[in-house]
């Protein structure tokens, strides 16, 4: 039997990513941890979302921010940030020069209160050496009385409308678990022009500290992550491909990846990319451990690039 080299480069709305890892929005920064890491391997890494960005500087929430749970991390960051154009003149070309010898695509992550933030912010980052903008909706909306903007269909579609018009960079929706039906959200960013989605954000929970009986997080409650969440994330993520696929829409799968074999299984729910965040904070090097190991897969298999195994899944004999 011959040997088959597999390939883990993946096409991703128009971006060619080396392998599927994206390192998700807001465990790496703006890139500065990883490249103070020694030995680290950028090759091991498809794309980098950047760390959440608004339009002015944002402190964030007051501490605690994060709080270990069972098989998770509860976080209240809150966005800090220095703002889009801090992030545009400053910090992007100083990580593009040091990252100009690799492959890494860098991915910006935009956030606001209103969606003519959204709309100024998408413009500020257009024209940046950014590959692609994703955009959080589970922000709270202050023209709709707090209500994030992904829990309403057309709301969200609204916020999808107005990136699309101000920027010719693929327009990633990163989408949330917290709503009611979250293929109805799918669709309506698809219609309104999402080139891919990410699939999903953080579960809303919170901590308590029993003697003091207070929360544990300075902003009581915060986004869940980590290995807690990943059997909501497959369901999801194999929920969204329904409806994703009918228009050739490719999903980052995400949520509680900590090994080749959770990658592959976000592979096999209809996912063409994967993106890693808690786990990084146990071990940075797991990037390349992951493509390490959905290699061998492939070889097993004997199958040639992993894309024959995007939404593989059998529901039915």
């Amino acid at each position: 039997m011959p040997v088959i080299e597999p390939m883990l480069g993946v096409d991703l709305a128009g971006l060619h990513l080396s392998c599927p890892t994206v390192l998700l929005s807001g465990c790496v920064g703006f890139g500065e941890e990883l490249l103070a890491l020694e030995g680290f391997n950028f090759e091991s890494v498809g794309a980098i979302c950047l760390k959440g960005t608004t339009l002015h500087a944002r402190h964030g929430n007051k501490p605690p921010r994060l709080a270990e749970t069972p098989c998770g991390l509860l976080n209240a960051i809150g966005l800090q940030n220095p703002g889009a154009g801090h992030v545009v003149e400053r910090i992007l070309p100083r990580l593009v020069e040091q990252l100009r010898s690799t492959s890494v695509q860098l991915i910006a992550n935009i956030a606001g209160a209103t969606v003519e933030e959204y709309r100024e912010v998408a413009t500020l980052f257009d024209d940046s050496a950014v590959a692609a903008i994703e955009v959080n909706i589970s922000c709270p909306n202050v023209e709709k009385g707090g209500a994030a903007f992904g829990a309403d269909a057309s709301v969200a579609a609204e916020v999808t409308r107005v990136v699309r018009q101000v920027t010719t960079k693929p327009v990633i929706v990163k989408l949330s678990p917290n709503v009611t039906d979250i293929r109805t959200i799918a669709r309506a960013v698809i219609e309104a022009g999402a080139d891919a989605l990410s699939v999903i954000n953080t579960l809303m929970g919170m901590a308590i500290d029993l003697p003091s009986r207070r929360p544990l997080l300075g902003n009581t409650q915060g986004g869940l992550s980590g290995p807690a969440i990943k059997p909501i994330a497959l369901l999801k993520v194999w929920q969204v491909y329904q409806e994703a696929r009918l228009h050739h829409v490719p999903i980052i799968g995400q949520g509680g990846i900590r090994t080749a074999e959770d990658a592959l299984e976000f592979i096999v729910a209809g996912s063409t990319a994967v993106g890693i965040g808690t786990a990084l904070f146990h071990n940075p090097w797991l990037p390349e451990e992951i493509n390490a190991g959905m290699l061998a897969f492939l070889q097993q298999q004997q199958l040639a690039h992993l894309t024959e195994l995007t939404g593989s899944l059998r529901t039915h004999d």
